[in-house]
């Protein structure tokens, strides 16, 4: 398959839980244009962080059918879908699953575009993940960090 847009996704998390960021590079296949984005939490977990990068990315894209090619260092997140995990879970309405908040927006996003992921080794020197990782570790360590008010909620941490 042909790309439109290939999205770099990674998570981070300091303690895991705690405080956390994702970061995203997304880059138009034949064209000089890239966006990056990024987002840190006071409270969270890594693989929180891995799933709503790929979510932000999915979400930023502008036009519906989109053809679409993740790549992610998230065996968490790619396995999930590549393995078909996340349609099992939803059809059993994500009953002792962890992170169903997010899973179920990933849901709504993924069906508006053609989505392929790809896995690559995380810290091994490609250009776009390490990026990414350097996004999601700033992100983390802002002053001002967002609330992941889900997860706080369901860890009876939230303030």
């Amino acid at each position: 398959m042909e790309y439109d847009v290939h999205i770099y996704t990674d998570g981070a998390a300091k303690g895991n839980p705690g405080n956390g960021g994702y970061g995203v590079v997304m880059e138009w296949v034949g064209k000089p244009y890239k966006k990056e984005f990024y987002e840190g939490f006071r409270y969270t977990t890594n693989n929180r962080m891995e799933l709503l990068a790929v979510i932000v990315g999915l979400e930023k894209l502008k036009k519906e059918n989109t053809s679409v090619l993740v790549i992610s260092d998230s065996k968490y997140v790619v396995d999930s879908v590549q393995k078909k995990w996340v349609f099992g879970w939803e059809k059993k309405g994500f009953v002792g699953r962890k992170n169903p908040d997010l899973w179920k927006r990933f849901l709504i996003i993924y069906k508006k575009h053609k989505v392929d992921f790809k896995w690559i080794k995380g810290h091994n020197n490609h250009p776009q993940n390490e990026r990414c990782d350097e996004l999601a570790v700033m992100a983390s360590m802002q002053k001002q960090l967002s609330v992941d008010a889900f997860y706080e909620k369901e860890e009876g941490k939230l303030l």
